[in-house]
């Protein structure tokens, strides 16, 4: 991790799961660590977890991602206030407990396919443009997928409704990313991370009985798989990191 010793960590969801323990791993390596989530109250509770010498390396902003205007306005501030972003974790991810043959479900299914897919689109954009300006060509952008983003488990009584879309829609993404950022001649990586079920936030009390009996990863496992990724050397990248538990059934 020397590479990345006070260099700049983009992390979105990062009020709680995963994306927090993104921002508590890579703040402990070295890093400076910007975590994006609209709950400020839990990116302020964050940063005071912190050890006293790490907590001035972590910076909390208020940007719900499926805002366009939010991410263009929230990338400005990096790079004003920062020098802007060298590593981008793109995290933040919903699920709703609906079906697509619902009615009255509409808000439901455009709320996922923003935040899951434009959202994701928007802010490495962002990041990618600051790259660019900054003729920076070790830049590293994750996204974190799912295995819902290659196959559709089937579990009875829960539906992935557009998750798994959102989610297979990523697979093709980081597939598009990983061409554009080759034909613009640059030397950026990108990288899928699908995990299986991780015990977080983001299944409501409404799925506990569903999941009640999986396996499940905790979500400082793919924190360490986000670290794992960025320290490749530059000619190695890891397009593709699929993570189930052991005993997963799908």
């Amino acid at each position: 991790m020397n590479r990345w010793h006070n260099r700049v960590a983009v992390v979105t969801g990062a009020s709680s799961g995963i994306g927090a323990a993104c921002c508590r791993d890579l703040v402990a390596k070295g890093m400076i660590v910007v975590g994006l989530a609209r709950r400020i109250d839990r990116l302020e509770q964050l940063k005071a977890s912190l050890p006293c010498d790490l907590a001035p390396h972590f910076h909390g902003q208020q940007c719900d991602v499926s805002d366009e205007q939010q991410v263009i306005e929230v990338f400005n501030w990096i790079d004003k206030t920062l020098g802007g972003a060298d590593v981008l974790v793109c995290n933040a991810g919903i699920i709703r407990r609906v079906c697509i043959t619902d009615e009255g479900n509409s808000a439901d299914l455009r709320d996922t396919l923003n935040t899951n897919v434009l959202g994701v689109s928007w802010c490495i954009r962002q990041a990618f443009q600051s790259m660019q300006r900054r003729q920076l060509n070790d830049g590293h952008m994750l996204i974190i997928n799912s295995v819902a983003g290659h196959t559709v488990p089937n579990a009875p009584g829960f539906s992935l409704n557009m998750y798994a879309p959102s989610k297979h829609a990523i697979t093709a993404l980081t597939e598009v990313l990983r061409q554009e950022f080759v034909n613009k001649g640059t030397m950026l990586k990108i990288t899928s991370i699908s995990p299986g079920v991780v015990d977080t936030e983001i299944f409501d009390e409404n799925s506990a009985e569903v999941l009640a009996n999986m396996p499940m990863l905790r979500a400082e496992d793919i924190a360490d798989a986000v670290t794992y990724c960025i320290q490749t050397p530059p000619n190695v990248q890891i397009h593709e990191m699929t993570i189930k538990p052991v005993g997963e059934r799908f």
